[in-house]
């Protein structure tokens, strides 16, 4: 069985250069070493170097672990990065209640953001496997 590609080499090195708040950790589905990271800018910048190296092993751990289909990761992450607190994701994931919840709340204070960081790849891979 042939694995897609869910998220991007590129995507993730340059989410990398602000990997030190945990970034690229966040994207590639690693939420508890991501919070880590924000909190210890990186591990002190150690482990954010020791990353540049990691990175293609994370990608290719993220296509195995989340699913393809009409959904795509790196848009979801994008809006959710930019424009997280109007809750543009959502909309993008067709969760428009909760997408006007964020709009009128600046994503519910902030919370509903850092709760999306942490469940981003999931949601979108539950989307894609139910529309497969």
């Amino acid at each position: 069985m042939v694995q897609e590609n869910t998220h991007s080499l590129v995507v993730g090195y340059i989410l990398w250069i602000f990997g030190f708040i945990g970034a690229h950790r966040f994207y590639y589905g690693k939420p508890i070493s991501g919070t880590i990271y924000f909190f210890t800018l990186g591990l002190f910048f150690i482990g954010w170097i020791v990353d540049l190296f990691l990175i293609p092993r994370m990608d290719r751990q993220a296509d195995e672990r989340f699913t393809a289909g009409r959904l795509d990761y790196n848009i979801a992450w994008l809006l959710l990065g930019f424009l997280g607190i109007v809750g543009i994701h959502r909309f993008y994931l067709g969760k428009w209640l909760t997408g006007l919840v964020y709009l009128l709340t600046g994503g519910i204070f902030g919370l509903g953001i850092l709760y999306d960081f942490w469940t981003l790849n999931t949601q979108v891979s539950e989307i894609n496997r139910l529309g497969s």
